[in-house]
């Protein structure tokens, strides 16, 4: 019987260390992923758009200036927090964009600052692809769109294609808020758009969106910019959110440290590596 009690409360011990440990490796951030070896290029720009709502024209001021640059590609890169299975995980990331158009997110979950979980999601000629840690996950509708949210509400790093894409139309609502609508194969997708009646700047996002391709119901889903950075002229978060409503805290927190424009993109959007 003593053996067995000294068998358990090893176990125990070993546990607990195992445990700590753990949570300890999860307090240790990730480095930075080495800088795009790429800057940005000259941009032209246009005016920006007549009778637009209220507060889109001032966000459109305070974001820009008096003149928009025309964004065609976009690499986000960053660290941050991540979600899975209840568990907060140290992140990096890299966010690679044909604006307007479709995206790769590469994703690294770490533990003592190393990847333990690596993610690459695809939304390319309006479908996608997300090979996860446990399987991959395609030729599915409802992520399809739910992936066409995604691309639009991360235009908040490329905010200029919000202004200069055609399909794309801002609706008044009132004083600080408006309706989004943005393409989506020959259908449209809506957000409710807030901005900050002082600054300007845009404060949130949402939507409703399917989380599984199995749902049957959308969910409300906010993207919130938090805090703000200038890169390449134009004010674009520096630390973002990403909320599923019904669990009422983000699942995604992510700090941009890295945003270039208008780079050839065409191999590292297919790529799997950062």
């Amino acid at each position: 019987m003593r053996i067995v009690r000294r068998v358990v409360l090893a176990a125990v011990v070993i546990l607990a260390a195992l445990v700590g440990l753990a949570v300890l490796g999860l307090r240790v951030r990730p480095k930075s992923l080495a800088a795009y070896p790429a800057g940005t290029p000259p941009l032209d720009t246009i005016e920006v758009p007549a009778n637009l709502p209220a507060p889109v024209a001032r966000y459109a001021r305070a974001a820009f200036g008096e003149r928009i640059p025309v964004v065609r590609t976009a690499i986000v890169s960053g660290r941050g927090w991540l979600r899975f299975g209840g568990i907060k995980f140290p992140a990096r990331w890299r966010f690679v964009y044909y604006a307007g158009e479709g995206y790769r997110h590469y994703i690294e979950a770490t533990l003592f600052g190393q990847p333990v979980l690596k993610v690459n999601e695809y939304y390319l000629d309006g479908h996608s692809r997300l090979e996860l840690p446990f399987g991959v996950v395609e030729n599915e509708p409802k992520v399809d769109q739910a992936a066409n949210l995604g691309l639009w509400a991360e235009s908040l790093w490329l905010p200029s294609i919000w202004f200069t894409d055609p399909r794309v139309r801002w609706e008044p609502i009132d004083d600080n808020s408006a309706r989004l609508v943005v393409p989506f194969g020959t259908e449209e997708d809506v957000f409710t758009v807030w901005f900050d009646p002082d600054s300007g700047l845009l404060t949130r996002m949402e939507t409703m969106r399917w989380r599984d391709a199995g749902d049957t119901e959308k969910i409300l889903w906010r993207n919130e910019a938090l805090t703000w950075m200038r890169a390449n002229g134009v004010l674009v978060p520096a630390h973002a959110t990403v909320t599923w409503m019904d669990e009422g805290r983000p699942w995604f927190n992510l700090e941009a440290e890295e945003v270039i424009y208008n780079v050839e993109v065409d191999e590292l959007i297919r790529s799997k590596n950062p």
